[in-house]
Protein backbone atom coordinates (compact mmCIF):
# COMPACT_ATOMS: atom_id res chain seq x y z
CA UNK A 1 0.00 0.00 0.00
CA UNK A 2 0.84 3.45 -0.60
CA UNK A 3 1.37 5.74 2.56
CA UNK A 4 0.23 9.14 2.26
CA UNK A 5 -1.29 12.07 4.64
CA UNK A 6 -4.21 10.77 2.40
CA UNK A 7 -4.43 7.04 1.34
CA UNK A 8 -6.13 7.53 -2.32
CA UNK A 9 -5.34 3.64 -3.26
CA UNK A 10 -6.22 1.09 -0.99
CA UNK A 11 -4.15 -2.23 -2.07
CA UNK A 12 -4.80 -5.13 -0.98
CA UNK A 13 -3.75 -8.66 -2.40
CA UNK A 14 -6.46 -11.61 -2.79
CA UNK A 15 -4.41 -14.31 -3.70
CA UNK A 16 -0.83 -14.90 -4.98
CA UNK A 17 -2.03 -13.97 -8.44
CA UNK A 18 -4.69 -11.20 -8.16
CA UNK A 19 -4.52 -7.66 -5.98
CA UNK A 20 -7.22 -5.64 -5.71
CA UNK A 21 -6.80 -1.81 -5.91
CA UNK A 22 -9.50 0.55 -4.56
CA UNK A 23 -9.98 4.08 -5.34
CA UNK A 24 -10.26 5.81 -1.96
CA UNK A 25 -11.08 9.41 -1.70
CA UNK A 26 -14.62 9.09 -0.88
CA UNK A 27 -15.44 12.71 0.66
CA UNK A 28 -14.36 14.07 -2.74
CA UNK A 29 -16.05 11.11 -4.83
CA UNK A 30 -13.22 9.66 -5.64
CA UNK A 31 -12.28 12.74 -8.01
CA UNK A 32 -8.52 11.37 -9.70
CA UNK A 33 -5.95 14.25 -8.34
CA UNK A 34 -2.56 13.65 -9.57
CA UNK A 35 -1.81 12.54 -5.59
CA UNK A 36 -4.04 9.38 -6.56
CA UNK A 37 -2.78 8.93 -10.16
CA UNK A 38 0.61 8.68 -8.83
CA UNK A 39 -0.26 6.33 -6.23
CA UNK A 40 -2.43 4.01 -8.49
CA UNK A 41 0.70 3.75 -10.87
CA UNK A 42 2.99 3.30 -7.92
CA UNK A 43 0.70 0.30 -7.01
CA UNK A 44 0.70 -0.83 -10.72
CA UNK A 45 4.36 -1.28 -10.96
CA UNK A 46 4.92 -2.61 -7.28
CA UNK A 47 2.61 -5.42 -8.77
CA UNK A 48 4.68 -5.77 -11.85
CA UNK A 49 7.78 -5.80 -9.84
CA UNK A 50 5.56 -8.78 -7.79
CA UNK A 51 6.72 -10.74 -10.41
CA UNK A 52 3.62 -13.15 -9.47
CA UNK A 53 0.63 -10.98 -10.00
CA UNK A 54 -1.60 -12.11 -13.12
CA UNK A 55 -4.60 -9.77 -12.58
CA UNK A 56 -5.59 -6.42 -10.88
CA UNK A 57 -8.78 -5.43 -10.13
CA UNK A 58 -9.90 -1.90 -10.31
CA UNK A 59 -12.59 -0.58 -8.12
CA UNK A 60 -14.21 2.47 -6.31
CA UNK A 61 -17.15 2.97 -3.76
CA UNK A 62 -20.24 1.29 -3.95
CA UNK A 63 -22.05 4.49 -5.65
CA UNK A 64 -19.29 6.25 -7.19
CA UNK A 65 -16.72 4.38 -8.93
CA UNK A 66 -15.35 8.33 -9.72
CA UNK A 67 -16.26 11.60 -10.45
CA UNK A 68 -13.81 11.99 -13.10
CA UNK A 69 -10.76 14.50 -12.35
CA UNK A 70 -10.92 16.81 -9.85
CA UNK A 71 -11.75 20.21 -10.55
CA UNK A 72 -10.95 21.93 -7.44
CA UNK A 73 -7.12 20.93 -8.55
CA UNK A 74 -7.82 22.35 -11.69
CA UNK A 75 -9.42 25.41 -10.85
CA UNK A 76 -6.48 26.26 -8.90
CA UNK A 77 -3.74 24.94 -11.09
CA UNK A 78 -5.65 25.23 -14.71
CA UNK A 79 -3.95 23.04 -17.77
CA UNK A 80 -0.76 22.05 -15.94
CA UNK A 81 -3.35 20.37 -13.56
CA UNK A 82 -4.18 18.02 -16.60
CA UNK A 83 -0.90 18.47 -18.81
CA UNK A 84 1.93 18.18 -16.87
CA UNK A 85 4.80 15.18 -17.30
CA UNK A 86 4.13 13.36 -14.39
CA UNK A 87 0.70 12.79 -14.51
CA UNK A 88 1.24 11.95 -18.41
CA UNK A 89 3.88 9.10 -17.31
CA UNK A 90 1.30 7.87 -14.34
CA UNK A 91 -0.73 7.50 -17.30
CA UNK A 92 1.15 5.65 -19.64
CA UNK A 93 2.16 3.23 -16.83
CA UNK A 94 -1.13 1.72 -16.35
CA UNK A 95 -2.12 2.10 -20.20
CA UNK A 96 1.69 0.16 -20.82
CA UNK A 97 0.87 -2.38 -17.99
CA UNK A 98 1.51 -6.29 -19.03
CA UNK A 99 -1.09 -7.29 -16.32
CA UNK A 100 -4.80 -7.43 -17.07
CA UNK A 101 -6.99 -5.18 -15.29
CA UNK A 102 -10.86 -6.02 -14.06
CA UNK A 103 -12.79 -2.87 -13.52
CA UNK A 104 -15.35 -3.30 -10.82
CA UNK A 105 -17.75 -0.36 -11.69
CA UNK A 106 -20.71 0.45 -9.42
CA UNK A 107 -22.40 3.92 -9.89
CA UNK A 108 -21.10 7.10 -11.28
CA UNK A 109 -18.41 6.69 -13.76
CA UNK A 110 -17.67 9.99 -15.22
CA UNK A 111 -14.57 12.10 -17.05
CA UNK A 112 -11.27 11.13 -16.03
CA UNK A 113 -12.65 8.08 -14.08
CA UNK A 114 -14.20 6.67 -17.29
CA UNK A 115 -11.17 7.48 -19.27
CA UNK A 116 -9.64 5.58 -16.56
CA UNK A 117 -11.83 2.39 -16.83
CA UNK A 118 -10.90 2.75 -20.87
CA UNK A 119 -7.79 1.82 -19.92
CA UNK A 120 -8.79 -2.01 -18.71
CA UNK A 121 -9.17 -4.99 -19.85
CA UNK A 122 -12.41 -6.15 -18.68
CA UNK A 123 -15.11 -3.89 -17.18
CA UNK A 124 -17.98 -5.86 -14.72
CA UNK A 125 -20.55 -3.15 -14.07
CA UNK A 126 -23.12 -2.81 -11.90
CA UNK A 127 -26.60 -2.39 -13.08
CA UNK A 128 -26.68 1.21 -10.99
CA UNK A 129 -23.23 2.40 -13.09
CA UNK A 130 -24.06 5.37 -14.89
CA UNK A 131 -20.79 6.23 -17.69
CA UNK A 132 -20.42 9.70 -18.60
CA UNK A 133 -17.70 12.60 -20.28
CA UNK A 134 -19.57 15.63 -19.10
CA UNK A 135 -16.43 17.92 -19.73
CA UNK A 136 -18.26 20.13 -22.40
CA UNK A 137 -20.31 21.32 -19.63
CA UNK A 138 -17.84 22.88 -18.28
CA UNK A 139 -16.45 24.85 -20.87
CA UNK A 140 -13.54 22.54 -21.95
CA UNK A 141 -13.31 19.23 -23.66
CA UNK A 142 -12.04 15.42 -22.36
CA UNK A 143 -8.39 15.65 -21.94
CA UNK A 144 -7.31 12.34 -20.57
CA UNK A 145 -7.76 10.44 -23.81
CA UNK A 146 -11.84 10.16 -24.21
CA UNK A 147 -12.27 11.40 -27.63
CA UNK A 148 -9.65 9.22 -29.01
CA UNK A 149 -10.02 5.70 -26.96
CA UNK A 150 -13.99 6.23 -26.80
CA UNK A 151 -14.58 6.31 -30.92
CA UNK A 152 -12.47 3.36 -31.28
CA UNK A 153 -14.52 0.92 -28.53
CA UNK A 154 -17.97 2.79 -29.70
CA UNK A 155 -17.51 4.43 -33.03
CA UNK A 156 -17.64 7.63 -34.02
CA UNK A 157 -21.34 8.79 -33.66
CA UNK A 158 -22.21 7.12 -29.87
CA UNK A 159 -18.65 8.62 -29.04
CA UNK A 160 -19.77 12.18 -30.38
CA UNK A 161 -22.88 12.07 -28.50
CA UNK A 162 -21.46 11.09 -25.39
CA UNK A 163 -19.04 14.01 -25.57
CA UNK A 164 -20.81 16.80 -27.43
CA UNK A 165 -23.85 16.52 -25.14
CA UNK A 166 -21.65 15.51 -22.16
CA UNK A 167 -24.85 13.33 -21.34
CA UNK A 168 -23.97 10.08 -19.17
CA UNK A 169 -25.75 6.48 -20.16
CA UNK A 170 -26.30 3.71 -18.31
CA UNK A 171 -25.47 0.25 -17.42
CA UNK A 172 -27.39 -1.81 -20.06
CA UNK A 173 -26.71 1.02 -23.08
CA UNK A 174 -22.78 0.66 -21.55
CA UNK A 175 -22.91 -3.04 -22.50
CA UNK A 176 -24.74 -2.85 -25.95
CA UNK A 177 -22.23 -0.20 -26.62
CA UNK A 178 -19.26 -2.64 -25.97
CA UNK A 179 -18.28 -0.27 -22.97
CA UNK A 180 -18.78 -3.02 -20.24
CA UNK A 181 -17.88 -6.83 -20.45
CA UNK A 182 -20.92 -7.55 -18.03
CA UNK A 183 -24.08 -5.85 -16.20
CA UNK A 184 -24.11 -7.69 -12.52
CA UNK A 185 -26.90 -6.58 -9.94
CA UNK A 186 -25.56 -4.43 -7.73
CA UNK A 187 -25.04 -6.96 -4.40
CA UNK A 188 -22.84 -8.71 -6.40
CA UNK A 189 -20.59 -7.33 -9.01
CA UNK A 190 -17.77 -7.13 -6.86
CA UNK A 191 -18.05 -10.73 -6.37
CA UNK A 192 -18.27 -11.03 -9.96
CA UNK A 193 -15.58 -9.05 -11.02
CA UNK A 194 -13.42 -10.78 -8.47
CA UNK A 195 -14.51 -14.37 -10.11
CA UNK A 196 -13.41 -13.14 -13.39
CA UNK A 197 -10.39 -12.15 -12.05
CA UNK A 198 -9.21 -15.63 -10.86
CA UNK A 199 -10.25 -17.18 -14.13
CA UNK A 200 -7.68 -14.99 -15.49
CA UNK A 201 -5.49 -15.20 -12.54
CA UNK A 202 -4.80 -19.03 -13.53
CA UNK A 203 -3.41 -18.74 -16.69
CA UNK A 204 0.58 -18.24 -17.13
CA UNK A 205 1.08 -14.52 -16.60
CA UNK A 206 3.76 -14.67 -19.50
CA UNK A 207 0.77 -15.84 -22.25
CA UNK A 208 -1.67 -13.20 -20.26
CA UNK A 209 0.99 -10.35 -21.25
CA UNK A 210 1.43 -11.54 -24.76
CA UNK A 211 -2.32 -11.62 -25.15
CA UNK A 212 -3.04 -8.19 -23.90
CA UNK A 213 -0.39 -6.61 -26.17
CA UNK A 214 -1.42 -8.55 -29.36
CA UNK A 215 -5.65 -7.37 -28.85
CA UNK A 216 -4.06 -3.84 -27.61
CA UNK A 217 -2.22 -3.89 -30.73
CA UNK A 218 -5.11 -3.96 -32.98
CA UNK A 219 -6.03 -0.16 -31.91
CA UNK A 220 -2.51 1.04 -32.83
CA UNK A 221 -1.27 -1.13 -35.73
CA UNK A 222 -2.96 -1.30 -39.19
CA UNK A 223 -4.09 -5.02 -39.98
CA UNK A 224 -1.06 -6.70 -41.63
CA UNK A 225 0.97 -5.28 -38.53
CA UNK A 226 -1.00 -6.64 -35.67
CA UNK A 227 -0.96 -9.80 -37.72
CA UNK A 228 2.89 -9.57 -37.36
CA UNK A 229 2.63 -8.52 -33.92
CA UNK A 230 0.50 -11.36 -32.85
CA UNK A 231 3.10 -14.29 -34.88
CA UNK A 232 5.87 -12.44 -32.98
CA UNK A 233 3.83 -12.77 -29.19
CA UNK A 234 2.78 -16.36 -30.10
CA UNK A 235 6.53 -17.57 -30.93
CA UNK A 236 7.56 -15.66 -27.65
CA UNK A 237 5.19 -17.32 -25.86
CA UNK A 238 6.02 -20.88 -27.40
CA UNK A 239 9.98 -20.08 -26.54
CA UNK A 240 8.32 -20.02 -22.65
CA UNK A 241 8.45 -22.84 -20.01
CA UNK A 242 4.84 -22.24 -19.36
CA UNK A 243 4.13 -23.37 -22.92
CA UNK A 244 6.03 -26.56 -22.47
CA UNK A 245 3.97 -27.04 -19.13
CA UNK A 246 0.60 -26.25 -20.80
CA UNK A 247 1.21 -28.34 -23.10
CA UNK A 248 2.46 -31.01 -20.78
CA UNK A 249 -0.55 -30.57 -18.65
CA UNK A 250 -2.67 -30.83 -21.65
CA UNK A 251 -1.48 -34.48 -22.55
CA UNK A 252 -1.37 -35.57 -19.09
CA UNK A 253 -4.95 -34.70 -18.35
CA UNK A 254 -4.23 -32.61 -15.22
CA UNK A 255 -4.05 -29.02 -14.42
CA UNK A 256 -1.07 -26.99 -15.16
CA UNK A 257 1.38 -25.26 -12.81
CA UNK A 258 2.57 -22.00 -14.35
CA UNK A 259 5.38 -20.64 -12.63
CA UNK A 260 5.46 -17.09 -14.83
CA UNK A 261 8.34 -18.46 -16.85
Amino acid sequence: MIDTVETTVISTSLSDHVVSLRLNRPSKRNAINNLMLQSLANEVLAAEANGHIRCIILTGGPNCFSAGSDIKEVQQDGISAIQNKKRMENWAVIEATHIPIVAAVSGVCFGGGHELVMLCDVVIASANAIFGQPEIKLGHIPGDGATQRLCRLVGKYAAMKMILTGEPVDADTALSLGLVSEVIDHEHYETRAKEVAQLIARHSGKALGYAKDAVNSAYELPLSSGLKRERQNIKSAFLSNDQKEGLAAFFEKRKPNFKDE
